[in-house]
Protein backbone atom coordinates (compact mmCIF):
# COMPACT_ATOMS: atom_id res chain seq x y z
CA UNK A 1 0.00 0.00 0.00
CA UNK A 2 1.29 3.65 -0.45
CA UNK A 3 2.50 5.73 1.71
CA UNK A 4 3.40 8.70 0.20
CA UNK A 5 0.79 10.72 2.34
CA UNK A 6 0.67 8.97 5.40
CA UNK A 7 0.01 11.27 8.67
CA UNK A 8 2.27 10.35 11.96
CA UNK A 9 0.97 10.94 15.01
CA UNK A 10 1.94 10.29 18.71
CA UNK A 11 -1.82 9.81 19.81
CA UNK A 12 -4.38 7.20 18.39
CA UNK A 13 -6.12 7.55 15.38
CA UNK A 14 -9.24 6.07 16.25
CA UNK A 15 -10.80 9.16 18.59
CA UNK A 16 -9.47 12.39 18.53
CA UNK A 17 -8.43 14.17 21.51
CA UNK A 18 -10.79 15.16 24.36
CA UNK A 19 -11.92 18.89 25.02
CA UNK A 20 -12.50 18.74 28.60
CA UNK A 21 -9.20 17.35 29.39
CA UNK A 22 -9.14 18.12 33.83
CA UNK A 23 -6.76 20.47 35.53
CA UNK A 24 -3.53 19.50 36.43
CA UNK A 25 -2.77 19.41 40.31
CA UNK A 26 -2.25 22.28 42.06
CA UNK A 27 -0.93 22.69 45.17
CA UNK A 28 -1.05 19.90 47.98
CA UNK A 29 -3.65 16.89 48.63
CA UNK A 30 -3.92 14.17 51.14
CA UNK A 31 -5.83 10.94 50.50
CA UNK A 32 -6.44 7.28 51.37
CA UNK A 33 -5.68 5.81 47.85
CA UNK A 34 -3.74 7.59 45.13
CA UNK A 35 -3.63 5.90 41.81
CA UNK A 36 -0.77 5.97 39.23
CA UNK A 37 -1.60 6.10 35.41
CA UNK A 38 -5.16 7.27 33.46
CA UNK A 39 -4.79 4.26 31.00
CA UNK A 40 -7.07 1.40 31.30
CA UNK A 41 -5.84 -0.09 33.98
CA UNK A 42 -5.50 3.63 36.22
CA UNK A 43 -8.97 4.01 35.60
CA UNK A 44 -10.69 0.74 36.08
CA UNK A 45 -8.86 0.71 39.75
CA UNK A 46 -10.10 4.47 40.59
CA UNK A 47 -13.68 3.50 38.85
CA UNK A 48 -13.38 0.64 41.23
CA UNK A 49 -12.25 2.06 44.18
CA UNK A 50 -14.65 5.03 43.95
CA UNK A 51 -17.59 2.29 43.54
CA UNK A 52 -15.92 0.66 47.30
CA UNK A 53 -16.60 4.22 48.39
CA UNK A 54 -12.92 5.11 49.01
CA UNK A 55 -11.19 7.95 48.83
CA UNK A 56 -9.18 7.49 45.93
CA UNK A 57 -7.28 10.25 43.72
CA UNK A 58 -5.92 9.71 39.78
CA UNK A 59 -2.64 11.51 38.52
CA UNK A 60 -2.66 10.77 34.90
CA UNK A 61 0.28 12.32 32.63
CA UNK A 62 -1.34 13.78 29.72
CA UNK A 63 -5.38 12.43 29.68
CA UNK A 64 -6.98 9.36 30.83
CA UNK A 65 -6.81 7.18 27.88
CA UNK A 66 -3.62 9.05 25.80
CA UNK A 67 -1.37 5.74 25.97
CA UNK A 68 -1.83 2.27 24.87
CA UNK A 69 -5.61 2.31 26.29
CA UNK A 70 -6.45 3.86 22.71
CA UNK A 71 -3.57 3.13 20.36
CA UNK A 72 -4.30 -0.40 20.08
CA UNK A 73 -5.84 -2.96 17.71
CA UNK A 74 -8.86 -2.97 19.41
CA UNK A 75 -8.97 -6.96 19.83
CA UNK A 76 -11.21 -8.37 22.36
CA UNK A 77 -9.16 -11.59 23.69
CA UNK A 78 -10.12 -14.50 25.55
CA UNK A 79 -7.10 -16.12 25.64
CA UNK A 80 -3.17 -15.80 26.94
CA UNK A 81 -0.93 -13.85 24.71
CA UNK A 82 2.75 -15.18 23.45
CA UNK A 83 3.60 -18.43 21.93
CA UNK A 84 2.07 -20.95 24.62
CA UNK A 85 4.09 -23.68 23.61
CA UNK A 86 7.19 -22.09 25.25
CA UNK A 87 4.87 -20.47 28.47
CA UNK A 88 3.59 -24.02 28.83
CA UNK A 89 6.78 -24.97 29.53
CA UNK A 90 7.96 -22.10 31.03
CA UNK A 91 5.32 -21.69 33.58
CA UNK A 92 3.51 -24.75 33.68
CA UNK A 93 1.64 -24.06 36.99
CA UNK A 94 0.51 -20.29 36.06
CA UNK A 95 -1.18 -21.27 32.47
CA UNK A 96 -4.25 -22.63 33.75
CA UNK A 97 -4.73 -19.48 35.84
CA UNK A 98 -3.76 -17.44 32.51
CA UNK A 99 -6.54 -19.35 30.83
CA UNK A 100 -8.92 -18.68 33.27
CA UNK A 101 -7.97 -15.15 33.75
CA UNK A 102 -7.93 -14.35 30.21
CA UNK A 103 -11.17 -15.75 29.61
CA UNK A 104 -12.70 -13.47 32.81
CA UNK A 105 -10.92 -10.60 31.47
CA UNK A 106 -13.10 -10.52 27.99
CA UNK A 107 -16.03 -11.08 29.55
CA UNK A 108 -15.32 -8.06 32.43
CA UNK A 109 -14.73 -6.23 29.48
CA UNK A 110 -17.89 -6.87 27.52
CA UNK A 111 -19.92 -5.55 31.27
CA UNK A 112 -17.98 -3.12 31.54
CA UNK A 113 -19.03 -1.98 28.02
CA UNK A 114 -22.86 -2.40 29.06
CA UNK A 115 -22.77 -1.06 32.77
CA UNK A 116 -21.38 2.10 31.43
CA UNK A 117 -23.29 1.80 27.78
CA UNK A 118 -19.89 2.51 26.23
CA UNK A 119 -20.79 2.77 22.13
CA UNK A 120 -17.60 1.87 21.16
CA UNK A 121 -18.53 -0.39 17.78
CA UNK A 122 -17.84 -3.30 19.76
CA UNK A 123 -18.46 -6.87 17.66
CA UNK A 124 -18.15 -9.88 19.23
CA UNK A 125 -16.76 -11.82 16.25
CA UNK A 126 -13.95 -13.82 17.94
CA UNK A 127 -9.65 -13.15 17.11
CA UNK A 128 -8.30 -15.40 14.58
CA UNK A 129 -4.89 -16.88 15.02
CA UNK A 130 -4.01 -16.59 11.81
CA UNK A 131 -1.88 -19.21 9.30
CA UNK A 132 -0.29 -17.80 6.64
CA UNK A 133 1.49 -20.76 5.02
CA UNK A 134 0.72 -24.33 5.53
CA UNK A 135 3.91 -24.54 8.36
CA UNK A 136 2.22 -21.59 10.47
CA UNK A 137 -1.30 -23.53 10.27
CA UNK A 138 0.93 -26.25 12.06
CA UNK A 139 1.75 -23.84 15.12
CA UNK A 140 -1.35 -23.04 15.27
CA UNK A 141 -2.83 -26.58 15.64
CA UNK A 142 -0.35 -27.20 18.18
CA UNK A 143 -1.27 -23.70 19.87
CA UNK A 144 -5.03 -24.64 19.97
CA UNK A 145 -3.38 -27.93 21.56
CA UNK A 146 -1.85 -26.21 24.39
CA UNK A 147 -4.92 -23.99 25.10
CA UNK A 148 -7.27 -26.86 24.97
CA UNK A 149 -4.86 -28.91 27.72
CA UNK A 150 -4.85 -25.75 30.12
CA UNK A 151 -8.70 -25.86 29.61
CA UNK A 152 -8.94 -22.66 27.06
CA UNK A 153 -11.30 -23.06 24.00
CA UNK A 154 -10.97 -21.85 20.43
CA UNK A 155 -11.98 -23.36 16.85
CA UNK A 156 -9.62 -24.40 14.43
CA UNK A 157 -10.52 -24.15 10.67
CA UNK A 158 -9.36 -23.50 7.21
CA UNK A 159 -10.12 -19.97 5.56
CA UNK A 160 -13.24 -20.92 3.94
CA UNK A 161 -14.64 -22.03 7.66
CA UNK A 162 -13.27 -18.97 9.85
CA UNK A 163 -14.74 -16.76 6.82
CA UNK A 164 -10.96 -15.59 6.48
CA UNK A 165 -9.41 -13.35 3.58
CA UNK A 166 -7.38 -14.97 0.69
CA UNK A 167 -4.30 -14.68 1.74
CA UNK A 168 -4.57 -17.15 4.80
CA UNK A 169 -4.62 -20.87 4.98
CA UNK A 170 -6.76 -21.01 8.28
CA UNK A 171 -6.60 -20.69 11.97
CA UNK A 172 -8.34 -20.48 15.38
CA UNK A 173 -10.87 -18.90 16.52
CA UNK A 174 -10.81 -17.58 20.03
CA UNK A 175 -14.54 -18.41 21.83
CA UNK A 176 -14.98 -15.23 23.54
CA UNK A 177 -14.14 -11.60 22.35
CA UNK A 178 -14.06 -9.81 19.41
CA UNK A 179 -13.56 -5.99 17.52
CA UNK A 180 -14.04 -2.81 19.17
CA UNK A 181 -12.75 1.25 18.79
CA UNK A 182 -10.62 0.73 21.41
CA UNK A 183 -10.79 5.00 21.09
CA UNK A 184 -14.30 5.07 22.35
CA UNK A 185 -13.80 2.25 24.89
CA UNK A 186 -11.41 4.11 26.90
CA UNK A 187 -13.40 7.36 26.34
CA UNK A 188 -15.96 6.01 27.86
CA UNK A 189 -14.68 4.26 30.76
CA UNK A 190 -12.76 8.10 31.30
CA UNK A 191 -16.46 9.83 31.01
CA UNK A 192 -17.83 6.85 33.50
CA UNK A 193 -14.41 7.59 35.90
CA UNK A 194 -14.93 11.57 35.86
CA UNK A 195 -18.74 10.89 36.75
CA UNK A 196 -17.63 9.19 40.02
CA UNK A 197 -16.26 10.38 43.28
CA UNK A 198 -12.78 9.99 42.31
CA UNK A 199 -10.70 13.25 41.98
CA UNK A 200 -8.97 13.00 38.57
CA UNK A 201 -6.25 15.32 37.81
CA UNK A 202 -5.20 15.18 34.24
CA UNK A 203 -1.42 17.05 32.88
CA UNK A 204 -0.03 15.38 36.32
CA UNK A 205 3.20 14.26 34.68
CA UNK A 206 4.79 12.66 38.40
CA UNK A 207 8.22 12.98 38.74
CA UNK A 208 8.71 10.63 42.49
CA UNK A 209 7.10 8.53 43.99
CA UNK A 210 8.58 7.69 47.54
CA UNK A 211 7.90 6.32 51.21
CA UNK A 212 7.83 9.23 54.22
CA UNK A 213 6.91 7.47 57.38
CA UNK A 214 3.56 5.19 56.78
CA UNK A 215 2.89 7.41 53.77
CA UNK A 216 3.75 7.33 50.64
CA UNK A 217 4.49 10.99 48.52
CA UNK A 218 3.57 11.33 45.17
CA UNK A 219 5.46 14.45 43.58
CA UNK A 220 4.28 16.41 40.26
CA UNK A 221 5.42 19.87 38.78
CA UNK A 222 2.98 21.98 40.57
CA UNK A 223 1.84 19.79 43.72
CA UNK A 224 2.21 16.46 46.02
CA UNK A 225 -0.13 14.05 46.69
CA UNK A 226 0.31 12.48 50.01
CA UNK A 227 -1.67 8.74 50.22
CA UNK A 228 -1.72 5.86 52.46
CA UNK A 229 -1.53 3.56 49.93
CA UNK A 230 -0.82 3.78 45.90
CA UNK A 231 -1.70 1.88 43.25
CA UNK A 232 1.01 1.77 40.43
CA UNK A 233 -0.94 1.58 37.15
CA UNK A 234 1.85 3.03 34.86
CA UNK A 235 2.55 -0.12 32.79
CA UNK A 236 5.80 0.50 31.23
CA UNK A 237 6.57 4.40 32.27
CA UNK A 238 6.98 3.61 36.16
CA UNK A 239 10.36 2.07 35.17
CA UNK A 240 11.73 5.79 35.89
CA UNK A 241 11.10 5.37 39.63
CA UNK A 242 13.18 3.83 42.41
CA UNK A 243 9.91 2.12 43.94
CA UNK A 244 9.50 0.01 41.16
CA UNK A 245 10.10 -3.53 40.96
CA UNK A 246 13.34 -3.79 39.00
CA UNK A 247 12.77 -5.52 35.24
CA UNK A 248 8.75 -5.30 36.27
CA UNK A 249 8.30 -4.16 32.40
CA UNK A 250 10.37 -4.02 29.53
CA UNK A 251 9.50 -0.90 27.00
CA UNK A 252 8.75 -1.80 23.34
CA UNK A 253 7.41 0.64 20.86
CA UNK A 254 4.75 -0.91 18.18
CA UNK A 255 3.17 1.16 15.26
CA UNK A 256 -0.14 0.72 14.30
CA UNK A 257 -1.64 1.45 10.78
CA UNK A 258 -5.07 2.37 8.83
CA UNK A 259 -5.55 2.34 5.70
CA UNK A 260 -8.21 5.10 3.72
CA UNK A 261 -11.57 4.07 3.44
CA UNK A 262 -12.21 1.16 1.01
CA UNK A 263 -15.34 0.91 -1.28
CA UNK A 264 -17.57 -2.05 0.37
CA UNK A 265 -17.48 -3.97 -3.22
CA UNK A 266 -13.55 -3.78 -2.81
CA UNK A 267 -13.74 -5.28 0.68
CA UNK A 268 -16.52 -7.68 -0.43
CA UNK A 269 -13.82 -9.33 -2.74
CA UNK A 270 -11.48 -10.32 0.11
CA UNK A 271 -13.72 -12.86 1.18
CA UNK A 272 -13.36 -11.37 4.64
CA UNK A 273 -16.86 -12.78 5.60
CA UNK A 274 -16.29 -13.10 9.63
CA UNK A 275 -14.86 -9.48 9.75
CA UNK A 276 -12.91 -11.15 12.45
CA UNK A 277 -9.49 -9.91 13.51
CA UNK A 278 -6.10 -11.81 12.55
CA UNK A 279 -2.66 -11.85 14.43
CA UNK A 280 -0.50 -14.22 12.65
CA UNK A 281 1.51 -16.53 14.59
CA UNK A 282 5.05 -14.92 13.47
CA UNK A 283 7.53 -14.43 16.10
CA UNK A 284 6.54 -11.16 16.17
CA UNK A 285 3.12 -10.71 14.68
CA UNK A 286 1.35 -9.21 13.04
CA UNK A 287 -2.32 -7.65 13.60
CA UNK A 288 -4.62 -7.29 10.68
CA UNK A 289 -8.75 -6.03 11.26
CA UNK A 290 -11.65 -3.91 9.47
CA UNK A 291 -13.09 -1.41 10.87
CA UNK A 292 -16.77 0.12 10.80
CA UNK A 293 -15.56 2.92 8.36
CA UNK A 294 -14.02 0.43 5.85
CA UNK A 295 -10.71 0.88 6.70
CA UNK A 296 -7.78 -2.17 7.50
CA UNK A 297 -6.05 -1.80 10.50
CA UNK A 298 -2.52 -3.18 10.25
CA UNK A 299 -0.36 -3.71 13.73
CA UNK A 300 3.16 -4.34 14.77
CA UNK A 301 5.09 -6.64 13.05
CA UNK A 302 8.21 -4.72 14.02
CA UNK A 303 8.89 -3.85 17.84
CA UNK A 304 11.82 -1.10 18.43
CA UNK A 305 12.70 -1.23 22.03
CA UNK A 306 12.91 1.07 24.18
CA UNK A 307 16.28 1.70 26.28
CA UNK A 308 16.78 4.65 28.86
CA UNK A 309 13.88 6.60 31.10
CA UNK A 310 11.67 8.80 30.82
CA UNK A 311 10.34 6.94 27.36
CA UNK A 312 10.48 9.86 24.58
CA UNK A 313 6.74 10.93 22.93
CA UNK A 314 7.56 9.88 19.19
CA UNK A 315 5.88 9.28 16.14
CA UNK A 316 6.53 6.19 14.00
CA UNK A 317 9.40 5.51 11.73
CA UNK A 318 8.20 6.28 8.31
CA UNK A 319 10.41 3.03 7.30
CA UNK A 320 8.74 0.38 9.24
CA UNK A 321 4.82 1.86 7.87
CA UNK A 322 6.82 1.68 4.60
CA UNK A 323 7.78 -2.07 5.54
CA UNK A 324 4.31 -2.58 7.16
CA UNK A 325 2.30 -0.90 3.82
CA UNK A 326 4.51 -3.69 1.24
CA UNK A 327 3.22 -6.52 3.73
CA UNK A 328 -0.53 -5.06 3.63
CA UNK A 329 0.06 -5.15 -0.62
CA UNK A 330 1.47 -8.73 0.25
CA UNK A 331 -1.82 -9.82 2.22
CA UNK A 332 -4.20 -8.39 0.72
CA UNK A 333 -2.71 -7.79 -3.36
CA UNK A 334 -6.04 -6.47 -5.23
CA UNK A 335 -5.63 -3.22 -2.66
CA UNK A 336 -2.23 -2.29 -3.39
CA UNK A 337 -3.24 0.64 -4.68
CA UNK A 338 -5.18 1.75 -1.45
CA UNK A 339 -3.56 4.47 0.56
CA UNK A 340 -2.17 4.25 4.22
CA UNK A 341 -4.15 7.31 5.50
CA UNK A 342 -2.11 7.59 9.05
CA UNK A 343 -0.03 5.80 11.56
CA UNK A 344 0.59 5.93 15.03
CA UNK A 345 2.66 4.51 17.79
CA UNK A 346 3.24 3.97 21.26
CA UNK A 347 5.13 2.31 24.28
CA UNK A 348 3.87 -1.23 25.50
CA UNK A 349 5.27 -2.97 28.34
CA UNK A 350 6.66 -6.93 28.29
CA UNK A 351 6.13 -8.44 31.63
CA UNK A 352 8.48 -10.87 33.29
CA UNK A 353 7.71 -14.06 32.00
CA UNK A 354 5.23 -12.69 29.30
CA UNK A 355 2.00 -13.41 31.50
CA UNK A 356 0.59 -11.11 33.74
CA UNK A 357 1.96 -10.58 36.80
CA UNK A 358 0.38 -8.18 40.32
CA UNK A 359 1.56 -7.68 43.45
CA UNK A 360 3.12 -5.62 46.21
CA UNK A 361 6.17 -3.47 47.62
CA UNK A 362 5.72 -3.20 51.09
CA UNK A 363 2.74 -2.64 53.16
CA UNK A 364 1.13 0.51 51.23
CA UNK A 365 2.25 0.28 47.27
CA UNK A 366 0.61 -2.31 44.50
CA UNK A 367 0.97 -2.77 40.68
CA UNK A 368 0.01 -4.73 38.11
CA UNK A 369 1.63 -5.85 34.44
CA UNK A 370 -0.79 -7.28 32.30
CA UNK A 371 0.00 -6.13 28.58
CA UNK A 372 2.19 -8.13 26.66
CA UNK A 373 0.57 -7.50 23.75
CA UNK A 374 -2.96 -8.88 24.71
CA UNK A 375 -3.25 -6.25 27.47
CA UNK A 376 -7.02 -4.47 26.68
CA UNK A 377 -8.80 -7.07 28.77
CA UNK A 378 -6.66 -8.16 31.13
CA UNK A 379 -5.05 -4.83 31.95
CA UNK A 380 -8.30 -3.72 33.36
CA UNK A 381 -9.51 -6.68 34.87
CA UNK A 382 -6.38 -7.47 36.86
CA UNK A 383 -6.69 -3.70 37.91
CA UNK A 384 -10.39 -4.11 39.23
CA UNK A 385 -9.32 -7.18 40.86
CA UNK A 386 -6.49 -5.43 42.86
CA UNK A 387 -8.72 -2.61 43.90
CA UNK A 388 -11.03 -5.57 45.28
CA UNK A 389 -8.06 -6.82 47.23
CA UNK A 390 -6.90 -3.42 48.40
CA UNK A 391 -10.41 -2.51 49.77
CA UNK A 392 -11.00 -6.47 51.69
CA UNK A 393 -7.60 -7.59 52.48
CA UNK A 394 -8.75 -11.30 49.90
CA UNK A 395 -7.89 -11.91 46.83
CA UNK A 396 -9.60 -13.70 43.93
CA UNK A 397 -8.47 -16.81 42.66
CA UNK A 398 -7.33 -15.19 39.46
CA UNK A 399 -5.46 -12.41 41.16
CA UNK A 400 -3.87 -14.78 43.77
CA UNK A 401 -2.93 -16.63 40.27
CA UNK A 402 -0.65 -14.25 39.51
CA UNK A 403 0.25 -12.52 42.48
CA UNK A 404 4.22 -11.53 43.32
CA UNK A 405 5.97 -9.64 46.91
CA UNK A 406 9.00 -9.68 44.22
CA UNK A 407 11.21 -6.38 44.87
CA UNK A 408 12.42 -6.99 41.64
CA UNK A 409 12.43 -9.18 38.88
CA UNK A 410 14.59 -11.12 36.37
CA UNK A 411 16.25 -9.53 34.07
CA UNK A 412 15.89 -12.10 31.49
CA UNK A 413 13.01 -10.67 29.66
CA UNK A 414 15.25 -7.10 29.04
CA UNK A 415 18.23 -9.35 28.09
CA UNK A 416 16.22 -11.43 25.23
CA UNK A 417 14.32 -7.76 24.29
CA UNK A 418 17.65 -6.31 22.53
CA UNK A 419 17.35 -4.58 19.41
CA UNK A 420 19.46 -6.77 17.12
CA UNK A 421 17.32 -9.60 18.68
CA UNK A 422 13.98 -7.74 17.46
CA UNK A 423 15.89 -7.08 14.07
CA UNK A 424 16.97 -10.85 14.09
CA UNK A 425 13.44 -12.35 14.68
CA UNK A 426 11.99 -10.37 12.50
CA UNK A 427 14.71 -11.41 9.78
CA UNK A 428 13.34 -14.58 10.46
CA UNK A 429 10.33 -14.11 10.07
CA UNK A 430 10.47 -12.67 6.62
CA UNK A 431 12.66 -15.61 6.09
CA UNK A 432 9.84 -18.18 6.88
CA UNK A 433 7.59 -15.93 4.62
CA UNK A 434 9.86 -16.49 1.86
CA UNK A 435 10.65 -19.82 1.78
CA UNK A 436 6.62 -20.74 3.19
CA UNK A 437 5.08 -18.95 0.35
CA UNK A 438 3.08 -16.67 2.47
CA UNK A 439 3.58 -14.10 -0.14
CA UNK A 440 2.19 -15.37 -2.86
CA UNK A 441 -0.60 -17.27 -1.16
CA UNK A 442 -2.92 -14.47 -1.26
CA UNK A 443 -2.49 -13.62 -5.18
CA UNK A 444 -2.83 -17.26 -6.19
CA UNK A 445 -6.12 -17.93 -3.96
CA UNK A 446 -6.90 -14.49 -5.97
CA UNK A 447 -6.34 -15.99 -9.70
CA UNK A 448 -8.14 -19.16 -9.12
CA UNK A 449 -11.27 -17.44 -7.06
CA UNK A 450 -11.25 -15.22 -10.61
CA UNK A 451 -10.66 -18.85 -12.77
CA UNK A 452 -13.94 -20.00 -11.02
CA UNK A 453 -16.13 -16.80 -12.10
CA UNK A 454 -14.14 -16.64 -15.05
CA UNK A 455 -15.49 -20.10 -15.96
CA UNK A 456 -18.79 -20.13 -13.91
Amino acid sequence: MKTDGTKYSNFSGWIDRPDDVRPALDGDLTCDIAVIGGGMGGMAAALRLAERDQDVVLLEAEFCGYGSASRNGGQIAGAPGGDLRMLSVQSPKKMPVMVKLAEHAGHYVEDLIKTHAIDCDYVPNGLVWGAVSPLMMLRVRTQAAVLRAFGGQGTVGSREELGLPAGFVGGMRESIGGMLNPGKLARGVRRALLASSAKVFEQSRVSDVRRTGRVVEITTPHGTVRADKVVLATSVYGGEWDITPKHLATPLYVIETESEPIAPERLAELDWTSRSGIITQHQLMTHYRLTERNTIVCGVRQAQRGQTYPLPDRVPDPRVVQDMGKDLARRFPSLSDVAIERAWGGWIGISPDWLAVAGQVGDNVFYSMACNGHGLCQVPYVAHQLADYIVDGEMSDDLAGIWSDAAKYSPSMALLMQPFVLRAIWGLDRLNDFFNGSKTLARRTRARRRGRRGNS
